[in-house]
Order: C-alpha cells, then sequence, then structure tokens
C-alpha cells in the first residue's frame, strides 16, 4: 500500500477515535485524511476491508465494550458517550454485534461463556464443504491459544458461520461449512491468564489475521493459512464476545500435565453447532 495513503487512512482512524462521540461525517473524515470524499471513502475501504461508516460504527462499539468492563458508568451515559442518542438503538446494536446485552457482558467480565454459530445456516441439507489450513503466529504467541471463525466480511461480529479455537498456533478445520463467501478471521492474545480482556496492558499484545473471501461452493475443500500479525490502527476491531482466554490458557496447563495434547476440540464442541 502506498504509504501516502496509509498516513492518510490512520489520520481519518485517529479523527474518528477522538470523536467517537460526536456526529462525525464521511465528509469530516475525508477532511482529517485530506482526501477528496469520494477518493477518500475508495482508498479507506481498499486499506481497511469496511467502508468508514462501518469502521467508526465497530470503534463506538469498541470503545463501548472497553468502558462496560473498566469503568461503572451506566449504560445509558455509555451509549452517549459512544455518539448514541438513543439507549436503546445502541443496546441492540450492542447485543448483535457482540453477542449479548451491554450488562450482560458487563456482569461477564467481557467474555463470553460459549460462541453459538449462525443458527440460519444450521437449516435444510447438511453441508460437507471444508475449510482447513494452518495458522502462524510471531515467537511471543506460540503457546497462545488462536480463535478462528468464518464471518461474512471483515469485522468480526455477530455469530459466526463456524469457529473453533486452537490451543496454540498450527493447523486447523472447520467443518460442515455452507455454501458462500467467508472471511476466516483470526485472534491470538498474549498475556498474564488473569488479564482484562479489554486492558490496556503493555504486557498484553493482540494479533489478528484475515483471509478471504473464500468461495464455498457445494462439499468443496478449502485451503487458507492464517498469518497472525499484531493488530494495527487499520484493522477492524474484534466485536464478538470471545472465550475467556484465561480459563484456556489454565485448562491447557492442566491438559498438558495430565498428557492431553489439545484443547481445541472440546473448545469447539462447546462453541460451534
Amino acid at each position: 500500500m502506498d504509504d501516502a495513503i496509509e498516513k492518510a487512512v490512520q489520520r481519518a482512524i485517529a479523527a474518528m477515535h477522538e470523536k467517537l462521540g460526536e456526529q462525525l461525517t464521511v465528509d469530516d473524515m475525508a477532511r482529517a485524511a485530506m482526501f477528496s470524499k469520494f477518493h477518500f471513502t475508495r482508498v479507506f475501504q481498499q486499506a481497511t476491508g469496511v467502508t468508514p461508516g462501518r469502521f467508526l460504527s465497530a470503534l463506538r462499539l469498541q470503545r463501548a465494550k472497553r468502558l462496560l468492563v473498566s469503568t461503572s458508568l451506566k449504560v445509558a451515559d455509555i451509549s452517549m458517550r459512544v455518539g448514541y442518542n438513543s439507549v436503546g438503538t445502541f443496546s441492540s446494536r450492542f447485543t448483535r454485534s457482540v453477542g449479548m446485552p451491554p450488562t450482560t457482558y458487563r456482569r461477564l467480565a467481557g467474555f463470553a461463556t460459549q460462541i453459538a454459530t449462525d443458527p440460519d445456516y444450521r437449516m435444510g441439507h447438511p453441508h460437507n464443504a471444508r475449510v482447513h489450513g494452518r495458522a502462524w503466529a510471531p515467537e511471543s504467541h506460540a503457546d497462545s491459544p488462536v480463535f478462528l471463525a468464518l464471518f461474512p466480511d471483515r469485522i468480526p461480529e455477530g455469530q459466526p458461520v463456524r469457529c473453533t479455537v486452537l490451543p496454540r498456533p498450527g493447523p486447523y478445520q472447520l467443518d460442515y461449512v455452507p455454501p458462500g463467501n467467508w472471511f476466516v478471521l483470526a485472534q491470538s492474545i498474549t498475556g498474564e491468564p488473569d488479564a482484562d480482556v479489554d486492558a490496556d496492558d503493555g504486557d498484553r499484545t493482540v494479533c489478528v489475521a484475515t483471509s478471504g473471501p473464500l468461495q464455498i461452493r457445494g462439499d468443496g475443500v478449502v485451503h487458507a493459512d492464517v498469518d497472525l500479525q499484531p493488530a494495527r490502527a487499520m484493522d477492524p476491531p474484534v466485536l464478538l464476545a470471545l472465550l475467556d482466554q484465561r480459563k484456556l490458557a489454565l485448562a491447557r496447563m492442566a491438559d498438558e500435565r495430565v498428557g492431553v495434547s489439545s484443547i481445541g476440540a472440546a473448545a469447539a464442541g462447546r462453541s460451534a453447532a
């Protein structure tokens, strides 16, 4: 990507972060990027994979997630801080994207007890297609659990089509994938097992990866490796509430003590259809 375009997109994203509680328009973002409105929209989507409006909406919900677990602010106050005039609209969008209502997210300290796949893709004839490959990661994430899932676009939100959890980077396979165009999205987090999910901690790093869109047709087999790299400002945030990395790490250590080599299959069995 051209360095000037990348810097322009980063300026726009910085403006989004600074004004999450305001009514920020595409014209405002384009001015921050110092591009024309139409040129800005095109290069922004090229750089991030999503439109400026969707990216801004995702940042607002990401900030709301952090405020819910790090403050005692009321949900209504948080909705105002992230640019929503209606707490009802905020709550419905949060629930749809994160997978649970704001109050539940706060009560669970930002973690999901399970990850259910989208019921719309369990109906009808059985699907026999599968996606497989390998998740690669930096050495710093060599022993960190990896969440992998199929989504219809580049923002990990709502219920995934299929998902799994690996105990560490390595081979993966997603079975019974329905026909369609899907993105493989992956996330891995380092840090102490008791680190908060949305804490700003210098010892806690997040790596992400995307592959796709993958065309799934019939009973085909599609190979897609993912290369986890440190999350950048231009990477759309992961909105879906994920499984507790602390419990995964502790369970993995317990399993290894008794000679069990993988917790991925068990985690996937609890979370996938």
